[in-house]
Parts: structure tokens; C-alpha cells; sequence
């Protein structure tokens, strides 16, 4: 199964297998405190075919969505990878889909976007994982300030602890494509996790992670 997803669950049994979830107690640091559940979504870069499964879905999930009569995400003329996790599923979207790529390296006195910069271009940006979303609201921030337009950004993994919220609040629209509470019942429904396990980390989403 782990080389033949092409399905969002799928991409979680994937993720499952590459020792991309790892159950326990975990410092996420001092703002973020412990957690019973670590997500590392970038295991994916040394498997190709995942990348690719990755890249499919997303490529799929944009046309699928541009073809609505409302579509939820702006029409966009380049992407951007949050770096560095989001930068290579970034890349990996860009080449299947034809899509220009740039990124924000950091810098001593401000950021410099690297790639070819349209001012006033939409650009939607990619990452593995949200929290809180800063980081993504921090990579927003930077092509804006570039002369470029953000509106929307995709995450491959949303922990569901307020970071479409909270970038809803500041005018951006998060898809996920994959969420926390949906990959634990998968994993719970497949035997891959046990009910205690998957009640304890459901409490520490539904408590706010604290």
C-alpha cells in the first residue's frame, strides 16, 4: 500500500509507514509544551513515489477545485514552498503541475525570494505541516512585501491546533490534505493504533493541546 496512494488516506497509511507518526511524550517547545503525538511529514523526501502521490493529489484537489462555480482557492500564477519542509513538496507540485516555483530564503537584513518575482502575481503556498500557522503567515508576509499576492496556502498536514483559523483571521485560506483528527480514526478503524492511544491523543486535540 505505501507505494500505491493515491488517495489522501493513503497518503496517511504512507506516512504511517515511513515512520512519519510517532506516538509518546514530546517537547514541541516552549509555546507548544508536550505532546502525545509527533508528525514528521518530511520522511516523504527520500521516497520519490510518495513525493510524486503527494504532488497528484494536490495538482488534482486544485483542478478539481478551479472547476467549481465558487471555487475556495484564488487563481495563482506561481508557487511557494515554506521552507524547508514545505520547499520540497513544493517542487515536487510545480513539476507535475507546470506551475512556476520561488521560495524565501532567509536573510541577514530582510528576506530574498528566490525564482523569478512577477509583482503582483498570486502565489499559493505550500507546506508539510501546520500548528499554529506562523509559519506560513511569515512566508505570506515576505512575498507580499516582494509585491506579490497570497490568498491561499496548502498543507499536507494540519495537527487542527488553530492554524486555519488563525490565518483565516489575518485574510488567508488554508487547505489541508490531510487532518489529524481523520488520520487518527483511519488509523484507530485499521488496527494500526490501539483505543487507548488514539482516546488519549482526540483528548489533547479536543483540550486545545494543552
Amino acid at each position: 500500500m505505501l507505494f500505491g496512494a493515491e488517495s489522501n488516506l493513503d497518503l496517511a497509511q504512507a506516512l504511517f509507514d515511513l515512520g512519519g507518526v510517532e506516538f509518546g511524550e514530546f517537547n514541541l517547545g516552549p509555546t507548544a509544551g508536550t505532546s502525545p503525538i509527533y508528525l514528521n511529514p518530511r520522511v516523504v523526501i527520500s521516497h520519490p513515489t510518495v513525493m510524486r502521490q503527494f504532488a497528484r493529489l494536490v495538482h488534482h484537489e486544485v483542478q478539481a477545485d478551479q472547476q467549481r462555480r465558487r471555487p475556495r482557492l484564488a487563481h495563482f500564477g506561481a508557487v511557494a514552498g515554506v521552507p524547508m519542509g514545505g520547499l520540497h513538496l513544493a517542487t515536487a507540485y510545480s513539476l507535475i503541475s507546470d506551475n512556476p516555483l520561488i521560495y524565501v530564503r532567509a536573510n541577514e537584513d530582510e528576506p530574498v525570494i528566490e525564482g523569478r518575482v512577477i509583482p503582483g502575481q498570486t502565489v499559493l503556498v505550500i507546506d508539510d505541516l501546520m500548528t499554529g500557522g506562523t509559519s506560513i503567515l511569515q512566508t505570506a508576509r515576505a512575498l507580499e512585501s516582494a509585491g506579490l499576492e497570497v490568498r491561499d496556502a496548502i498543507v499536507l498536514v494540519d495537527r487542527e491546533q488553530g492554524g486555519v483559523e488563525q490565518l483565516d483571521e489575518q485574510g488567508y485560506n488554508v487547505m489541508p490534505i490531510l487532518r489529524l483528527r481523520t488520520m487518527l480514526t483511519y488509523y484507530h478503524e485499521s488496527g494500526l493504533i490501539s483505543r487507548p492511544k488514539f482516546l488519549e491523543v482526540m483528548e489533547y486535540l479536543n483540550s486545545d493541546g494543552k
